[in-house]
């Protein structure tokens, strides 16, 4: 996707929620939305810089914060410590993750649901689920 087509949806997602749309927020979310696996703070950062994009650590961090909220994006636990930031425009379910031990990349698997998700005790109601599958991706297996 171009950068001008994923501002363009980052814009149409925002339009859905309650919230303020600034460019700030439409800048964070074009990012997440330009790329598949699970980005850090740090990587959003730096591509930001790149695409010469004006925002400082606080107002990412704000962004992050709120596209979660709205439930636009969401926040994976990274394997080594902070957080990794993914879209999910379209996903509402709880699912795994898989971290690839080679390249470091974190990816969201959407149509793999976790058991445990239909099978816990009765009077117990699941409102997040972390699962982390460790190995290679499919780019890093065929090297």
């Amino acid at each position: 996707m171009t950068l001008e087509h994923t501002r363009t949806l980052a814009r149409t997602l925002m339009a859905q929620t309650q919230g303020r749309i600034t460019n700030a927020r439409i800048n964070t979310l074009s990012i997440l939305l330009e790329h598949d696996a699970a980005l850090s703070h740090q990587e959003i950062e730096t591509r930001a810089q790149q695409q010469g994009l004006p925002f400082d650590r606080v107002t990412l961090y704000r962004a992050l914060d709120w596209l979660v909220q709205q439930k636009l994006a969401h926040r994976i636990a990274a394997p080594e410590r902070g957080w990794l930031y993914n879209a999910q425009p379209c996903l509402s379910t709880p699912h795994a993750h898989f971290h690839c031990t080679r390249c470091d990349h974190v990816y969201c698997l959407e149509n793999l649901q976790p058991a445990l998700l239909f099978s816990l005790p009765a009077g117990y109601q699941l409102e997040s689920a972390a699962l982390s599958l460790q190995g290679l991706c499919p780019v890093c297996s065929t090297k």
